[in-house]
């Protein structure tokens, strides 16, 4: 990948497997990136990571715990269409990705080619720490975004391109 990329990891550490965003970062930020690599932990917040997208990044990575029914601990790669996200209004406090990228728009930004390493969380009750599916998927996620960021033609990864999620349907 070329330009600036920035590794976004989001997530809600006080609630279980809600923090595989967090510790995938936080990972990552022991590993040498290219240059052009930025990684940040934006946690719950949605307004922060709208602002920074404002410095002009040509890629976002965005490493989430997400439900899908899969196996607790599954690792995947989306490519969302975020052209086709609905209109909803914007939410500053929201970090559903449609608001935080709702928000962005709102400011004049554009969104940039996107990506989400994603894992099936097995818990998301109030706790701290990962479950062991969820801790053990973590070396993989980072596995994952280094081979992204070799890959000089994201075309020739496998991405699934999921449809829109609308929050509240």
């Amino acid at each position: 990948m070329t330009g600036r990329i920035l590794i976004a990891g989001v997530g809600n550490i006080f609630l279980g497997d809600d923090g595989f965003g967090v510790e995938v970062v936080r990972r990552l930020r022991t590993e040498r990136l290219p240059e052009n690599v930025s990684v940040g932990d934006f946690g719950i917040k949605g307004i922060h990571l709208a602002y920074e997208l404002l410095d002009g990044y040509e890629t976002l990575i965005l490493i989430d715990a997400l439900p899908r029914g899969e196996e607790p601990g599954t690792v995947f790669l989306l490519r969302p269409d975020v052209d086709a996200l609905p209109s909803m209004p914007a939410d500053a406090h929201g970090m559903e990705p449609a608001a935080m990228f709702a928000f962005l728009r709102s400011l004049g930004g554009t969104i940039p080619q996107t990506f989400i390493v994603g894992c099936e969380p097995m818990e998301t009750e109030e706790a701290i720490g990962l479950s062991a599916p969820v801790e053990r998927a973590v070396d993989e996620a980072v596995d994952l975004v280094r081979r992204l960021l070799e890959v000089s033609d994201v075309a020739m990864m496998e991405v699934e391109v999921p449809a829109p999620v609308v929050p509240g349907a």
